[in-house]
């Protein structure tokens, strides 16, 4: 025995359930009919929150993969900027315009080469192993 049933939608989702209806060759009764089930079902709970968890398990491993390659990147800046500042010898005043000619020159290299390791999607990090042990990584700091 079916009974009748009367509810309101907000008009955005009527237009999608229409949509849907005509796609799928259906009457707008069959697809609610079919929503409320999956809704009411005791597995549909179960699945959502199985499909919730892999999708955070996945968030979490993404966030702990950004955080490793920002404590790399940082760690590789410091050590380089630590090792330039301590190797490079102040200049006289006089050569210091031929030095920043120099160094427009070789930051125009750097930035070329950055962009086609960019477009080809060779990356820095990807030539780190993924197993390098959390020690390492926080021994670099010292």
């Amino acid at each position: 025995m079916r009974e009748r049933l009367s509810l309101t939608l907000p008009a955005e989702m009527l237009r999608k359930l229409d949509d849907l209806t005509e796609r799928k060759k259906l009457k707008r009764s069959a697809v609610i009919e079919a929503a409320v089930a999956s809704f009411l079902s005791p597995d549909a709970q179960d699945m959502r929150e199985a499909a919730f968890t892999r999708r955070l398990d996945r968030l979490s491993r993404q966030t702990a993969r950004l955080e490793r390659d920002m404590r790399v990147t940082a760690d590789t800046l410091a050590l380089f900027i630590r090792f330039w500042l301590s190797i490079t010898p102040p200049l006289p005043p006089e050569d210091q315009a031929a030095a920043q000619i120099k160094g427009r020159e070789r930051f125009e290299g750097f930035v070329q080469t950055l962009g086609m390791r960019l477009q080809q999607g060779n990356s820095f990090l990807s030539e780190i192993p993924d197993d390098i042990p959390e020690r390492a990584m926080e021994g670099a700091d010292d």
